[in-house]
C-alpha cells in the first residue's frame, strides 16, 4: 500500500507545536493543525514510523473521510461510499466507536449500529458473503460528529501510544507518558544533558527525557494494531524498527538524576528505568526536596505533589516554597514545573521566564519554564 494515507494523531491540548516538529522530523507531509490534533499525509512506512516515534502523539488514525450528515441515511450513505476493503478483510472484526458533540444526529448508539450497518453493507457487496464472523485481527472504526461534520477514522496504533510498555506499575499520581515527552521537549533536553527530577515518583519524567537523549524510539518495545493488517505487510514494521534501532545513540552523555522521600518510588522508578532500557544513565536517590542539590549546567524537570490529589493544599504550597529555595531560577540551572496552583509562582518566590497552558488528564495546569 504505497498509496499517500491521510493520516491524524490527537495530543494533548497545548502540545500541538511539539507534535508538529516531531511528525515534520518523520517525513509527514501536508500538516494541518487544529486544537488536540494534527492531520498529515504519509505512505505506510511513514503510518508505521508514526506509531514508533512519535513521542507526544496519542494514536495514529487513518482519516477515511469527512461528509456533512444531518441524517441518519446521509451518515449511512457516507459510510458505505468509503472504500473499506482496502483495509477491511473478510476475517477481521471491526467494531465501531465514537462521539458526537453540538449535532443533530446526537444519540451515539443509534449512530455506532448505523456506521457499522453501512460498514457491513459495502464489505458484504465487495466480499459476496452476508455474514461476518468477525475472528480475525481487529480494525477499529472510529467517528466523531461535530456540528453535523462526520469524520470516519481508522485506529492504527490499537493501546494509546502513552503505554510504552516500561510503566507496568505507577504510583498514586503518574504524569502521562506522551505529556511528559512534551514537557521534556519544551525543555530542550538534548544528547549532553543533564536531567532533575526532584520528584521521581514512577520516573516517567526522566525516563522520557533519556529516551529523547538516547533518540529510542518510545514505542520500540511495543505492537501495534496495524502490524497485524493483511493490508500493511510486516516488512514494513520491520523496516522501519530496525531505523529505529539504528537511529539509537548510545554515545550520548545523558546523565538523569532523580530523587523521591517515598522509598517506594525510588524503587519504581528504577524498576521501570530498567525495563525501559535506561537505567544505568540514571542515579535515583530517597531524599526530601531540602535535601536536593541541583548541579551546574542542569535542568529540573519535575512534577511536583498536587494539593487536590495527594497532599492538603497548605501542604503543597509549602513544598513550593522549599522548591524555590533549592532550584535553579534560569541561566545555568533551569527549571521546568508542572503544576495547577494558580499561585505557584509567589509561594515559589520568582516569576516564570515564561508559562504554558498543559492539561494533566482533566486537570489544567501551567508549565512554569525558568530559563
Amino acid at each position: 500500500m504505497s498509496k499517500d494515507l491521510k493520516l491524524c494523531c490527537p495530543c494533548h491540548f497545548g502540545l500541538e507545536s511539539v507534535l508538529k516538529y516531531e511528525i515534520t522530523k518523520i517525513g509527514g507531509t501536508d500538516l494541518k493543525v487544529s486544537d488536540g490534533k494534527i492531520s498529515f499525509c504519509g505512505d505506510a512506512n511513514i503510518l508505521a514510523r508514526a506509531n514508533l516515534c512519535l513521542s507526544t502523539a496519542e494514536r495514529v488514525l487513518i482519516e477515511l473521510i469527512e461528509f456533512k450528515a444531518s441524517t441518519f441515511e446521509e451518515l449511512f450513505q457516507g459510510v458505505k461510499a468509503i472504500e473499506l476493503e482496502r483495509f477491511i478483510g473478510p476475517e477481521n472484526a471491526f467494531p465501531v466507536k465514537g462521539y458526537s458533540l453540538n449535532s443533530t444526529l446526537h444519540s451515539v448508539p443509534d449512530c455506532q449500529s448505523i456506521v457499522k450497518k453501512a460498514a457491513v453493507e459495502r464489505l458484504s457487496s465487495k466480499y459476496g458473503i452476508s455474514w461476518f464472523e468477525e475472528t480475525g485481527p481487529k480494525v477499529q472504526i472510529q467517528f466523531s460528529i461535530l456540528k453535523d461534520v462526520v469524520t470516519i477514522y481508522l485506529d492504527t496504533s490499537g493501546a494509546g501510544l502513552h503505554k510504552r510498555g516500561y510503566r507496568r506499575n505507577s504510583n498514586a499520581a503518574p504524569i502521562k507518558e506522551t505529556l511528559a515527552a512534551g514537557i521534556v521537549d519544551l525543555a530542550r533536553v538534548r544528547p549532553e544533558s543533564i536531567v532533575c527530577d526532584p520528584f521521581c515518583g514512577s520516573g516517567t519524567l526522566l525516563i522520557e527525557a533519556a529516551l529523547k537523549a538516547l533518540r529510542i524510539a518510545p514505542g520500540i518495545n511495543r505492537r501495534f494494531a496495524a502490524e497485524q493488517w493483511e493490508c500493511f505487510g510486516s516488512k514494513i514494521w520491520q523496516e522501519e524498527r530496525s531505523r529505529a534501532i539504528d537511529n539509537v545513540d548510545r554515545s550520548a552523555e545523558f546523565h538523569g538524576i532523580g530523587a523521591d522521600i517515598d522509598d517506594a518510588a525510588v524503587a519504581l522508578t528504577l524498576d521501570n528505568a530498567h525495563k525501559a532500557g535506561i537505567k544505568s544513565r540514571l542515579d535515583i536517590r530517597q531524599a526530601d526536596i531540602t535535601e536536593f542539590r541541583q548541579p551546574e549546567d542542569s535542568i529540573v524537570i519535575c512534577n511536583p505533589p498536587y494539593g487536590e490529589r495527594l497532599l492538603e493544599l497548605r501542604e503543597a504550597e509549602d513544598i513550593y516554597r522549599k522548591m524555590g529555595r533549592v532550584l535553579g531560577k534560569g541561566g545555568s540551572r533551569q527549571s521546568y514545573i508542572i503544576s495547577p496552583h494558580e499561585e505557584f509562582e509567589k509561594f515559589f518566590g520568582t516569576s516564570a521566564s515564561r508559562r504554558r497552558k498543559l492539561y494533566n488528564g482533566m486537570i489544567k495546569c501551567q508549565l512554569y519554564m525558568y530559563f
